[in-house]
């Protein structure tokens, strides 16, 4: 399964990133932009000054910035960076049926309220069967073959899991899937060393419960491939 981009991107080297959501890229022809970065975590082990970068381009007068950063190069895979893409990734795979833990549901619904002020990324029901399904975007590396989730504490994630935990209460199936956007790593778990809270509530809502899935998609600037899900280790190391 692969989710196409609309446009071809355009190739450029990464001058710096800067202020959380700016980027400076050279393009092929020398000339320097600056480009939304959509990403609010620290991007370590995913961003680095050189680095090669692909960049959409928007026709929308209205965009201050028509450039986005979709994408970074580390010498060995595209790394996907834009977290606004992940749910679209998600949703088509969940059309196609290409997640087997969360088959025999025919509706899906997005931003759904859950808890006081929150949304959940998906809503799926089958009659009156209920999942409600949180997705995480994952490029953090943080050892030779393991992916990690947060790569900044999260008061956000935190918050998110807490209300899934309400979905539970209430007698609904709740579930949190990882998106990794890079294919050098063959396993996943949370990282314990950056938010120890949000990853001690993860493992204990597991326990609970709670659907916990890695899934991988290999990123080019052609496409996203949706690819089979990865090992989830959850003890702490």
């Amino acid at each position: 399964m692969t989710v196409k981009f609309d446009q071809p991107l355009i190739a450029g080297r990464l001058i710096r990133r800067y202020k959380r959501f700016l980027a400076d890229v050279e393009l092929s022809d020398g000339t320097v932009v600056t480009a939304h970065c959509p990403n609010s975590g620290r991007m370590t082990t995913c961003i680095g000054p050189d680095w090669p970068v692909q960049l959409s381009r928007s026709d929308n007068p209205r965009r201050k910035l028509p450039y986005t950063l979709e994408m970074t190069h580390n010498g060995h895979c595209w790394i996907g960076v834009n977290t606004l893409r992940t749910n679209a990734i998600v949703h088509h795979a969940l059309r196609q049926g290409h997640i087997p833990e969360l088959a025999g549901f025919d509706q899906i619904r997005t931003e759904v309220p859950l808890g006081g002020n929150s949304r959940i990324d998906f809503l799926l029901t089958f009659g009156n069967k209920k999942c409600y399904l949180e997705v995480k975007s994952v490029t953090l590396k943080s050892d030779a073959d393991f992916v990690s989730f947060p790569d900044a504490i999260t008061r956000r994630g935190q918050k998110h899991l807490l209300e899934l935990r309400q979905a539970q209460d209430q007698g609904d199936q709740a579930a949190v899937l990882f998106l990794v956007q890079r294919t050098d790593a063959e396993r996943f778990r949370p990282a314990w060393e950056i938010d120890p809270s949000f990853s001690e509530t993860l493992a204990k809502l597991h326990s609970e419960g709670l659907t916990i899935m890695a899934y991988q998609a290999q990123v080019t600037p052609q496409a996203f491939a949706f690819k089979g899900s990865l090992p989830v280790v959850l003890a702490k190391r």
